[in-house]
Parts: C-alpha cells; structure tokens; sequence
C-alpha cells in the first residue's frame, strides 16, 4: 500500500529552522501498529495520520481528523503536528466546509485559521482546555528541579499546563538560565509527579526587553524524545498561565536555540480568555511512503 506523504517544517519559515512533522494522507486503512511502527521508524517528535472524521465529527463541523503519534506512542493532541498537518490537508486541496479549518483529535475538535503574512498565511490553533492547570506540589517540585538539575529555589513560579501530553511547567529567573540547563533524562524520564501518566517538563525564562519575549524548553524522555526542538502543545499551555499577567497578552516566543534551531511561536490571548498559538510552515518533502 504507498499512501501520499509529506514532512513539514513548523515554527519557521526556514526548512531546516524549526519542528518537522511526517503527516500520511489517506491512512484510514492502516492499523494502530502501522501507524506506531511508521512513528519510530520516523524518529521525529511526531508523525500524524490524515482520517476522514468519525460520525461525531462530521457532525461537528470537522475538516479531517488526526491521528498523533510519537516514537514512544500516541497522543491526544499536540501543537506542532496540528499545524502541519493542517498545512499538508489545505496544501493537498483540503477545502475547509467554514471560515476556518476544523480538526478531529484526541481532545476532541480544534479551530484553526489562517491569517494574511506578508505574501502568505500564518496558521493558528485556538488552544484546548487544560485538562489539569494549577499549583505543583512541593514533593512533584522537588522531584522535577532534581530532573533539571537546579535548586528548587532557581525556580521562579511553576503550574500544571496539561492539554494532553501531560506537561508541567516552570519559570526560571530568565532565558540564560533556560539555555543553562542540562537535564538528567534518567530521572525526568521516571517522574511520577503524584498521579498516573507520563510527564513533559516545559521551561520558561523571560529576554530582557523585546521579542522573542521568552525563552522555552520542552524535555519528555518519557516518550522517547529527549528534548522537543519547537513545541506548540506547550506554549499553548504556557499562554495560558502566562499571557496577560507575567507575559504581554501577544508575545513571540523563542524555541529550539538550544538545538541550533531558531523556532518561533507566536502566543496570543484574547479579552475573554481565548489562546491562540501559531507559527510559520513549510514543506520539505513530498512523496510517497510504502506500507
């Protein structure tokens, strides 16, 4: 069976500059495990799958639905691959049925639109739900500065910022701080912070002045990936926490430097709450793929 396929490059207009993402169009008729073995065989943070929406969806206004999975399983949604694989639907001839593109995940549905760029368009995710937000507990705490190997008292505020992947955050004293870090993925790999699933720490530390405003990390060994070069599930987490108190409620936020990458997230929140996260894509290759 060959299926259409492309790899996008998200979070920067640079091929090379930001996140790529493997998305397989037509897969309805691949199994879990093709899809799982195609994911590791990738090797990158993520591979998705381009279905036709379930009778829930369709009902729902939904464009398409996708199937997210990592080297070290699948998830119910993540940033990067919702954009991507928006680009590589609309970029195949996908028409979306309203103004904006609407997809079908694990979380549920997903708004995405597209805003005029120069002589192109930006695509944005409106942010789901945090499925837990909130303090961390110290003993959680204490076990993640472990991980990252700082002093829980480097660490500025920390909250849950989970919209799936299961992410943690915490604010250091600024990006120097953040590009300082150099993990121990043993213990972070093993976190189990007080309730059941696997754990991505997400680090934050603020510029000086100008944009990007901030620096951001994203670290999940539990998943086989080691450290995420540009991670739109967690700055959409992270804007939510952040945006319009500690953070402007527009800021551009930096990603990737740590890995030569240059990746750029532009975070939004809106008056009545709302989170959008959007960045730059690109494709890299286009072809087909043998199962």
């Amino acid at each position: 069976m060959s299926l259409p396929f492309r790899q996008v490059n998200v979070f920067s207009p640079a091929p090379a500059g930001g996140n790529p993402v493997a998305v397989v169009h037509d897969a309805d008729g691949l199994t879990d495990d093709q899809m799982a073995a195609f994911a590791r065989w990738t090797n990158l943070s993520e591979t998705t799958f381009l279905l036709t929406p379930t009778d829930a969806g369709r009902d729902a206004g939904a464009d398409y639905r996708v199937r997210i999975w990592t080297p070290g399983g699948e998830l119910p949604f993540a940033g990067h691959p919702t954009l991507g694989t928006a680009h590589a639907w609309l970029e195949a001839g996908g028409e979306p049925a309203g103004q904006g593109v609407v997809q079908e995940c694990g979380v549920g549905l997903v708004r995405l639109r597209r805003t005029a760029v120069g002589d192109g368009h930006r695509l944005a995710f409106a942010a789901p739900p945090l499925i837990r937000s909130g303090a961390v507990g110290a003993t959680d705490l204490a076990q993640i500065a472990r991980s990252l190997r700082v002093d829980v008292s480097d660490v500025v505020r920390s909250a849950w910022v989970d919209n799936g992947p299961g992410w943690v955050a915490v604010q250091l004293q600024d990006a120097d701080a953040v590009l300082a870090l150099e993990p121990d993925f043993a213990v972070m790999g093993s976190l189990k912070l007080g309730v059941v699933g696997e754990h991505g720490v997400g680090v934050v530390g603020e510029y000086p002045a100008g944009e990007p405003a901030v620096e951001v990390r994203a670290f999940v060994p539990s998943i086989g990936v080691g450290e995420d070069p540009v991670t739109g599930s967690l700055n959409a987490g992270l804007g939510q926490w952040l945006a319009g108190d500690v953070l402007p409620s527009s800021y551009v936020a930096s990603q990737g430097t740590a890995l030569g990458r240059e990746g750029r997230v532009h975070v939004v929140k809106l008056p009545d709450g709302e989170v959008w996260v959007g960045g730059d894509t690109v494709t890299t290759v286009v072809g087909q793929v043998t199962f």
